[in-house]
């Protein structure tokens, strides 16, 4: 298997280059975010943590997802190997959306695979985008295995949602980026669902030196149960945030990541996660998938104690927040909003 590096991140850095938009940062108010308890052998001058909100909800099709997908194209483009009868993939979600969008940019068609029971909305945004939609089957592996009988028959490109090194590479440009505008970053706080986002990201900052606060609901955890397991583990997937961080099994790639230096895990559960969406929306009306308020979560949601009865089967037992430290500059991945803007309860006055 190959094991991401940061020179795959520089490459796709490189390859990408000015077709995908530069992401965003704001800062958040000083004070906003409560700061760990102080090492009392600490001597510097108390000082506020810098949080910033890495907006790439803004990205095109609305998630980084744009950032693999682009350089997965290119990549093929590059060495002669994306075939004439263009890509292919299994999803109805931002994945989909992003290989089509991906796949209009480099002139080549786009065969995305959905099951019957997929929303007309997401059919009509992935016809908008060009691409050739086969409806098959009722459930996802259907929808799967049509896909590979496709690439299979017709020699189209299969391309992943998450799980293969020029996805990963892809989505670890936005780190690089993240890093020039915050001089001294310490720390990046990333969702993780299937683990593309994070397995970028992860590499590109263990690269310079930067932690990674990996966040993931408490029953969505594919990542955090592959850690405590040692080796990929099938999980039960029941969150809030399931149409976006639902895998049941997270790649390989992110587990390694996970497994070096720099990496802290945090389980949030979903009242934090709908409490860090809502607030996003009251306070400055940003509309996100619950995947992407999951990483503001690990920073909003309080401590709780884990009972002792489950101590013996979760040696490891992670997180349930994440506190910076004295002056901790930190930068929170906002990751998409294809979302539902309805679900937002308007506050009152």
């Amino acid at each position: 298997m190959h094991q991401l590096t940061y020179g795959d991140i520089k490459a796709a850095t490189d390859r990408i280059a000015g077709s995908v938009r530069p992401v965003t940062l704001a800062p958040v108010d000083p004070g906003a975010i409560r700061t760990a308890h102080r090492d009392p052998l600490d001597d510097r001058e108390p000082q506020d943590c810098e949080v910033w909100l890495a907006l790439e909800y803004m990205q095109h099709t609305g998630s980084f997802k744009a950032r693999g997908a682009q350089n997965f194209i290119q990549a093929h483009r590059d060495t002669s190997t994306l075939p004439d009868a263009g890509v292919t993939i299994a999803s109805g979600g931002n994945a989909g959306l992003a290989c089509a969008w991906a796949a209009r940019q480099q002139g080549v068609t786009a065969t995305v695979f959905l099951p019957t029971t997929a929303p007309a909305v997401k059919v009509a945004k992935l016809r908008g985008l060009g691409a050739d939609v086969r409806l098959v089957g009722a459930e996802y592996a259907e929808a799967l295995a049509a896909c590979e009988d496709f690439a299979a028959a017709t020699g189209a490109l299969a391309s992943h949602a998450y799980d293969h090194p020029l996805i990963a590479a892809g989505a670890g440009t936005l780190l690089e980026e993240i890093r020039r505008q915050i001089p001294g970053l310490d720390t990046v706080v990333v969702a993780v669902g299937g683990g593309g986002l994070f397995a970028g990201v992860a590499t590109a900052a263990r690269h310079h030196g930067i932690r990674t606060v990996a966040v993931e609901p408490e029953n969505c955890r594919a990542l955090n149960a592959a850690v405590e397991a040692g080796h990929l583990v099938d999980v039960t997937v029941d969150s809030i945030a399931a149409d976006s961080l639902g895998a049941r099994r997270t790649s390989a790639m992110a587990l390694h990541a996970a497994q070096q230096d720099g990496v802290h895990s945090v389980l949030v559960q979903d009242t934090e996660i709908v409490r860090a969406r809502q607030a996003l929306w009251d306070h400055r009306r940003v509309a996100v998938e619950h995947g992407a308020a999951t990483a503001l979560a690990a920073l909003t949601a309080p401590p709780h104690h884990v009972p002792d009865r489950d101590l013996p089967t979760r040696p490891t037992a992670p997180s349930h927040n994440y506190r910076p430290g004295n002056g901790e500059k930190v930068a929170v991945v906002l990751c998409g909003a294809n979302t539902d803007p309805s679900s937002l309860v308007q506050p009152t006055i």
